[in-house]
């Protein structure tokens, strides 16, 4: 079951990006990112209000939050510093860099928490696995060389390494998952009530210095449908990705590469509504990628 939450949440993950792609084109990116947050947060908010008002009716629904000492609160904290560094690099840099380039290179993520789940959980890959591991890596390579047609040079282009360090924090986010679902035995909507919520404070302290002061970008910013629908999508995929790491038998190191299966509507879908070039010729390591994943998650 836990398999199939995770291809859940890369549908809701793949529309999540589409959004995100719209909502930032010629944006003030903070301001995105704080009503994307926002969105998910009043999205959570009545299950958190119902909690107080009515425990027994939440809890008979299975969206009951619950109270938390301070350490965990602490432990939630550091999770939402983690997330909102890699979300402001990865708006950033797609804003700057075309969804076919920026979707690949999120989908080398499951590598770094490959690493991390041999390490730190002693999660063991076989050999197929390895396979999978170093074709991705190898298609995330020729992406390279086609992005370089795009004028996108991989070595100089700084938006490049925004997208990388977005990916690295961002993996290094989802191996914190894992413990505090399994360890601190948080289910899925107490941590993403309390993460937007320490998020949100982050993103304000942000705004404070680089955005509310200037009125110029305060003009700057356009509100579109898809700023909300970004929030929306994220918390309903996190929340089927939650629940399957509540499974103890669930590996976060396969279920990260499940999650990149999202790159098929990214990479496709997104292609053609935003009208990116080289669509054919990203095809090939797309397969790759996808290849990878495959025999990553069915070996």
């Amino acid at each position: 079951m836990w398999m199939y939450l995770g291809l859940l949440a890369a549908l809701f993950l793949g529309l999540h990006n589409l959004c995100k792609k719209h909502a930032v084109q010629g944006n003030e990116v903070f301001p995105v990112l704080l009503g994307t947050i926002s969105a998910g947060f009043l999205l959570i908010l009545p299950f958190y209000l119902g909690s107080i008002w009515n425990p027994d009716y939440m809890q008979k629904i299975g969206f009951y939050i619950t109270s938390i000492p301070w350490t965990t609160h602490g432990f939630i904290f550091i999770k939402s510093m983690i997330m909102a560094a890699s979300w402001v690099l990865a708006y950033q840099a797609l804003k700057h860099l075309p969804i076919t380039i920026v979707t690949p290179i999120r989908s080398a993520g499951p590598f770094f928490t490959f690493i991390g789940a041999i390490f730190i959980y002693q999660e063991k890959p076989n050999p197929l696995q390895w396979v999978g591991f170093f074709l991705i890596i190898f298609s995330v390579l020729l992406y390279s060389k086609i992005g370089k047609k795009e004028g996108i040079n991989f070595k100089r282009n700084k938006w490049i390494f925004a997208i990388i360090g977005a990916t690295f924090l961002g993996a290094s986010s989802g191996l914190y998952d894992k413990f505090l679902i399994q360890n601190l035995s948080l289910n899925p909507q107490t941590l993403q009530f309390w993460f937007c919520f320490y998020t949100i404070l982050i993103l304000l302290i942000i705004l404070s210095i680089t955005w509310f002061p200037y009125a110029d970008k305060r003009k700057a910013f356009k509100f579109r449908w898809s700023i909300p629908a970004v929030g929306i999508l994220l918390q309903t995929a996190d929340y089927f990705y939650f629940k399957a790491l509540q499974d103890p038998d669930a590996l976060i190191m396969l279920l990260s590469a499940i999650k990149r299966s999202q790159i098929l509507i990214a990479v496709v879908v997104g292609g053609l509504l935003f009208k990116e070039q080289n669509k054919s010729k990203k095809l090939v390591p797309l397969f790759g990628i996808l290849l990878g994943v495959f025999l990553i998650l069915y070996s």
